[in-house]
């Protein structure tokens, strides 16, 4: 009877272990990629910067070199898709390569008209605010079940100029965002909301739905949203000012070198705006369990600018050439050409000529940070805009990828980052 009884309860044993191992998958299951794992990015894209700067002989951003690159992981050749802004957002969350009024800014804020679609489904066309038929990021995350958030810095500051949620011109109307505000009577602390660098304007999908004013915020917003993981979107696009993103001044602030609130601008302000969000992040419950920040800058300033005078008529020519060097077999769209001239007025007296030699946005290094990354990581990879919005892709709605995020060939975020 003894006997009988701990063969039982052997066999008992036995089979709690089998149930055990099944219940947790069994070896016989691949354990969960870190892509699989992260449940939250968050993205703070900076503006204009060339590597050999940022990373190498700059002074002004101790806090992003010395203690943010050293926590995760250092993309060495991260590029941009394009010149000079807008171009690069919209290829971040879309896909989508450029269009001469992309690539001038959208001085006007005017649709997007199509007059065709190429063989592998990208629009043809000129303007700048896509058709709803072209999604973006957004619309395959709530397609998911999942959420987004854009914050953007100074959004409504001036509610004459654009609204605190879901802020844009009016369709056909000129940009008046394209310039900052210097703090006023009227507007205190003055307004350096770009539209520009907010992709999510530039896509009827999203303005023309009710996510937009829900889901596209001034950036004061944000602090609350971190503090538990329910109300943390699974993807958080973070847009700074025109001075805390870099875009505006040279860093010192002299000499009339800063911005228009007396900030010194360029990668000082950019550093001091980390110091600030980005231990808030790292700090937030979201992060802790299951994050992903990426900051990186929209394009690089590899540029040389000369100034020449018409002899006849005394008119000035401003001419910035931008190099446009491109990495990971980037292809160029069906929309520009390259190599190319744009041109636009200043005044009677000047004009003002961008001249594309490539269709590139020239390299300018990313930081990677996770739980799922060593620090010290460092990843000589060529990566883009696409290869981001095709490693958000991979981890929020695996095999969909969007315009040049499917292009053949394209190398997405992996274990030379993923590294933990």
């Amino acid at each position: 009877m003894q006997i009988k009884k701990l063969k039982w309860l052997a066999l008992a044993g036995v089979t709690a272990v089998a149930a055990l191992i099944a219940a947790c998958g069994g070896s016989s299951q691949s354990p969960l990629t870190a892509q699989q794992k992260i449940k939250h990015v968050f993205v703070i894209t900076l503006e204009n910067k060339n590597y050999d700067d940022t990373f190498g002989t700059s002074t002004q951003n101790p806090y992003m070199t010395g203690t943010l690159k050293p926590m995760g992981a250092h993309l060495t050749q991260y590029f941009g898709t394009g010149h000079v802004s807008l171009d690069n957002y919209i290829a971040m969350i879309s896909g989508q390569p450029s269009t001469k009024d992309t690539q001038m800014d959208c001085m006007s804020y005017n649709d997007f008209v199509q007059t065709g679609t190429t063989s592998d489904g990208l629009p043809i066309g000129s303007g700048c605010v896509y058709p709803a038929a072209v999604k973006t990021l957004p619309d395959q995350l709530k397609a998911k079940g999942l959420s987004w958030k854009g914050y953007m810095e100074d959004m409504g500051n001036d509610p004459t100029r654009e609204a605190s949620t879901c802020g844009h011109p009016a369709i056909g109307a000129v940009d008046k965002t394209q310039s900052p505000q210097a703090p006023s009577a009227a507007v205190p602390a003055g307004d350096q909301y770009a539209a520009r660098h907010n992709p999510f304007v530039y896509f009827h999908s999203i303005i023309d739905s009710p996510d937009c004013g829900s889901n596209v915020v001034a950036l004061s917003k944000l602090d609350a949203d971190l503090a538990s993981i329910s109300s943390t979107a699974n993807f958080t696009f973070i847009t700074p000012n025109l001075c805390n993103d870099g875009h505006d001044g040279d860093g010192t602030g002299t000499a009339g070198k800063g911005c228009v609130d007396g900030k010194a601008g360029g990668l000082k302000s950019a550093d001091d705006f980390l110091k600030v969000w980005v231990p808030k992040i790292l700090n937030s419950p979201a992060y802790k369990q299951d994050g992903l920040l990426i900051i990186n800058f929209d394009e690089s300033t590899n540029y040389a600018m000369t100034q020449t005078v018409d002899p006849s008529t005394k008119k000035v020519s401003i001419n910035v050439a931008y190099h446009g060097e491109a990495c990971c077999g980037q292809q160029i769209g069906p929309n520009i050409t390259s190599p190319t001239t744009l041109t636009f007025p200043v005044s009677a007296s000047m004009d003002y000529k961008l001249v594309f030699e490539n269709f590139g946005g020239d390299r300018t290094g990313a930081i990677l940070i996770s739980p799922f990354i060593k620090p010290g990581t460092v990843s000589s990879t060529p990566y883009n805009h696409y290869s981001l919005l095709k490693s958000l892709e991979d981890i929020f709605v695996p095999g969909q990828y969007l315009g040049y995020a499917n292009q053949a060939g394209l190398v997405a975020f992996g274990s030379d980052i993923y590294t933990n």
